[in-house]
């Protein structure tokens, strides 16, 4: 099939190289000459484990171009996708003026049958509004459908989880249309879920919002851990087991951060109040979350007091493993609080450092390598949870700092082993250790 994709973010770049990866000739469009221009030269403006590889093949095979003509590739499209991003407004509302801006130039530009596909996570009712804005730019009247199918792919895993998704949700507004989409995704051979169009928009905020409750939820559960001297991490152990609600996303620490859940549980809320219903469970959980960087500094900073010239190594910038996504990163908040309380930052991640240098404080030090960070520190503080961290040299790095505390913001290590191996260690919800 001939597809346009309009973005070429996280889901649109993904997208597009997975269908073009499946025989399909795609051409994904950006309004940014110069990442146009990078993506043609072979260079991707996110880190994605495979998605460099992915994009080279497809290119060299001609299966997949890029371009700013989003005209000239709406009129050679069979179906249109729409990946561009969707922000929340001060208030939480969902930003939908990108969405708005692809709609009136798709409408301008279309001169036959074409199905135009909402992926971008959207508030309900936006299939009626893209349909509205088409329809008023039209030029001449060829017919055309809008379809819901949201994305369910994780940063870090997205063509993994673009090409093996525990389900395709479909939103159609009638059967033949549902079936192009049917039809675009067989290859997969992945569970589909046929429903109309504001059910599909349901489901993905409804989704979002019930895991980041699930993620609050047991940090709430973790606080009381602390104060009541239980393990957190047994806890979550026998709770996980229970299969009516499993181990995955039960996992105590910062709280979540990216670019979904913070904005998907915040346009949830906004779009239940403009409907009549305060979502107070889900407000609740936002809360929870909000707290969790004060609290983690708030650890630190009683274990540390004074935190004047304190020098703090931070590993993990990015909002978590395997991307370079700094947006509503943990790490942000965590080292702007202990900048403020005069500590000096010594910080390090994998992939991450570009990105945060845009995000963070002039003066924080960056460095090669974890030991970089740890030498001379006066405590060491996990933000982001890269597999490299878990292997790291313990011994070296207790030998490299000037005092041996660990701050583990996402249980990594356990608390016997950093004791015998000298270092006075604290984490999420479970007793704080002195060395041996």
């Amino acid at each position: 099939m001939n597809i346009c994709v309009v973005g070429t973010g996280y889901v649109g770049l993904v997208t597009g190289a997975v269908f073009a990866d499946l025989g399909n000739d795609v051409v994904c469009v950006d309004n940014q000459p110069e990442k146009v221009a990078a993506l043609q030269a072979g260079k991707m403006p996110i880190y994605e484990p495979g998605l460099e590889e992915m994009v080279g093949r497809n290119v060299a095979d001609a299966r997949l171009a890029f371009t700013t003509d989003l005209a000239a590739a709406v009129r050679r499209a069979l179906i249109i996708f729409i990946t561009v991003g969707t922000p929340p407004k001060p208030d939480g509302e969902t930003d939908l003026s990108a969405v708005e801006q692809v709609a009136a130039s798709i409408g301008t530009a279309m001169e036959k049958y074409t199905v135009i596909v909402n992926k971008s996570t959207v508030p309900v009712g936006t299939g009626d509004f893209v349909r509205d804005v088409i329809a008023r730019h039209q030029r001449q009247r060829v017919p055309f459908d809008v379809v819901s199918n949201p994305e369910f792919l994780r940063e870090g895993s997205a063509i993994e989880d673009t090409l093996r998704p525990d389900r395709i949700v479909i939103g159609a507004p009638n059967q033949q249309v549902a079936m192009t989409l049917l039809e675009l995704y067989a290859p997969l051979e992945r569970p589909m879920i046929i429903t109309d169009v504001p059910s599909a928009e349901m489901i993905k905020y409804a989704s979002n919002a019930f895991l980041s409750t699930k993620i609050s939820f047991i940090n709430a559960i973790a606080n009381i851990c602390e104060l009541a001297g239980a393990d957190v991490t047994q806890v979550i152990k026998a709770v996980g087991l229970d299969a009516r609600i499993g181990h995955a996303f039960l996992q105590a620490g910062l709280g979540y951060g990216g670019s979904c859940f913070p904005k998907d549980t915040d346009s949830l809320v906004h779009t239940a109040s403009t409907l009549g219903y305060d979502f107070r469970l889900l407000r609740a959980a936002i809360d929870v979350n909000r707290e969790r960087a004060e609290h983690f500094v708030a650890m630190m900073a009683k274990a540390l007091s004074p935190l004047d010239d304190r020098v703090i190594a931070v590993l993990g910038l990015a909002f978590k493993p395997n991307t370079d996504d700094m947006r509503e990163a943990k790490s942000v908040e965590v080292i702007s609080r202990l900048l403020a309380l005069g500590a000096r930052i010594r910080a390090y991640d994998p992939v991450a450092i570009p990105n945060a240098r845009r995000e963070l404080a002039a003066d924080v030090t960056y460095c090669d390598s974890a030991y970089e960070a740890a030498t001379g520190a006066d405590a060491l503080a996990l933000v982001t949870e890269w597999n490299e961290f878990k292997f790291l040299n313990l011994e070296r790095v207790r030998a490299l700092m000037r005092r041996p505390v660990v701050f583990d913001g996402r249980n990594v290590w356990e608390p016997e082993r950093m004791r015998r191996l000298g270092f006075e260690y604290h984490s999420v919800g479970r007793r704080s250790v002195l060395p041996a």
